[in-house]
């Protein structure tokens, strides 16, 4: 895009964020740091051939040093190729789209260690509904109080599966 002048616009939708080359080298390096988490705790199992056959972590460990050298592989090319993907990874739109979905989701999980799994889900419906979805309030509060409750009954009372609660299940006696 440009002016009249000549000069380039440029616009948030098409500014750099991350090129695809970097984050190929970032996954690679966080499969390899899990690869190595599964390998080590496998090893400590043992993952070794018994007498009577694998050990607990043989094929575990196995899987592990699989993904550890697919992932080694996937780092190296990502670093010395001659050709690298220098394209973007994400324009700044679609990342600010991911992270009006991430941040509050985030919270969301937080809130279940504080307040319970209910009462946190009946805020991020409520919320979700008003911010993304500009719903009125006459049709968030029934969703946002009816999903929970609806889930309560199913997990607690019907297939009695305890989900984490808050202050408010323990004054209500569950």
């Amino acid at each position: 895009m440009s002016t009249e002048s000549g000069h380039s616009v440029h616009t948030a939708h098409n500014e750099k964020t991350v090129t695809n080359r970097t984050m190929d080298a970032v996954v690679a390096v966080l499969f390899m740091a899990l690869a190595a988490v599964v390998m080590s705790d496998s090893w400590r199992v043992g993952a070794s051939w018994a007498s009577d056959g694998p050990q607990a972590g043989y094929f575990p460990f196995y899987v592990g040093l699989i993904m550890f050298i697919a992932s080694t592989v996937t780092l190296v090319t990502a670093l010395v190729s001659r050709h690298p993907d220098l394209g973007n990874f994400v324009d700044r739109s679609q990342l600010v789209s991911v992270m009006q979905v991430l941040i509050p989701t985030t919270v969301y999980v937080g809130l279940i260690f504080l307040v319970g799994i209910y009462l946190a889900s009946a805020v991020f419906i409520a919320f979700f509904m008003w911010w993304l979805g500009k719903y009125p309030v006459a049709k968030i509060i029934p969703v946002a109080v009816g999903v929970p409750l609806a889930l309560f009954v199913m997990f607690e009372i019907w297939f009695l599966v305890p989900l984490p609660k808050g202050p408010l299940e323990t004054a209500l006696g569950y």
